[in-house]
């Protein structure tokens, strides 16, 4: 199976096919609230998006930084995303999220209680990497 490519595609759009975003409504209000930049600039959710050109997308603690190998319109299966999609965000980006969801998991608020077997099974994850 292969992706069907399209002439021009709207940046909030690519945004969600590329899997970025879980909505396209969260692409567009991401657009809109300044955390999407093509070449330093911010862009509105109706820009065109061209073949080749690196989008800058902030989203919590990371800053990720894709480049754009084929334009689409409809949501691809995660398989097909590296057809249409480089991604060029370092690696130490992805380490500073792990830190955080580590930081996050071992961190107990004062009368939390026990943790729960959910809490158990990340604890464990982290720490023996189950």
């Amino acid at each position: 199976m292969s992706v069907s490519l399209v002439d021009k595609a709207r940046i909030d759009r690519w945004l969600w096919a590329v899997r970025l975003f879980k909505t396209r409504s969260q692409a567009t209000e991401a657009c809109r609230g300044g955390k999407v930049r093509i070449d330093g600039e911010k862009v509105k959710p109706s820009r065109s998006l061209k073949i080749g050109e690196v989008v800058e997308v902030q989203q919590g603690l990371v800053a990720r930084r894709v480049k754009a190998i084929g334009l689409i319109e409809k949501r691809v299966g995660a398989k097909l995303v590296p057809e249409v999609m480089e991604d060029l965000t370092p690696p130490e980006a992805y380490e500073v999220l792990q830190q955080t969801k580590a930081q996050s998991v071992l961190r107990r608020d004062r009368g939390a209680g026990r943790p729960t077997k959910k809490d158990r099974r990340e604890i464990e994850e982290l720490l023996w990497g189950d």
